[in-house]
Parts: structure tokens; sequence; C-alpha cells
């Protein structure tokens, strides 16, 4: 496999990370203002952005609340 082929494969993971992590900020529960702040950080910082992103962005929470998991 040549190194460009390498590069080109990475790129593309990378773009469909960044794909993914967008769509979970826009259907994250926080205010659309820091939403646009993530969304940008990803977008132009990419790995930085992702790497931030997934040590302090938004946090889904399940259908249930803790409270009702544990009954």
């Amino acid at each position: 496999m040549q190194i460009e082929t390498v590069w080109i494969v990475l790129a593309v993971i990378l773009v469909l990370i960044e794909l993914w992590a967008i769509n979970r900020v826009r259907k994250s529960e926080g205010k659309s203002s820091n939403k646009g702040v993530w969304i940008v950080l990803i977008v132009f910082v990419p790995l930085f952005g992702l790497i931030a992103w997934a040590l302090a962005g938004p946090k889904h929470i399940g259908r249930g609340s803790p409270s009702q998991a544990s009954r």
C-alpha cells in the first residue's frame, strides 16, 4: 500500500468521525451557542477539537435517569 493511500484512508476516517461528533453535538441538550462553538471547533481544528469534545463536550443522558435504572 502506498503512503498516499494511507493518508487518504486516515483522512476519510477523520471526516467520518467528525460527522458523527457533529451529529452528536447537534442532538445533545444544551444551549445552541455552546453547540455552535463545539461544531466550529470540531470543523476548523479537527483533531484537537475532537479530543477536546471527547473530554469536555456535551454528554448524552440515557433514556432513563440513573434513579430509574436502580429500581
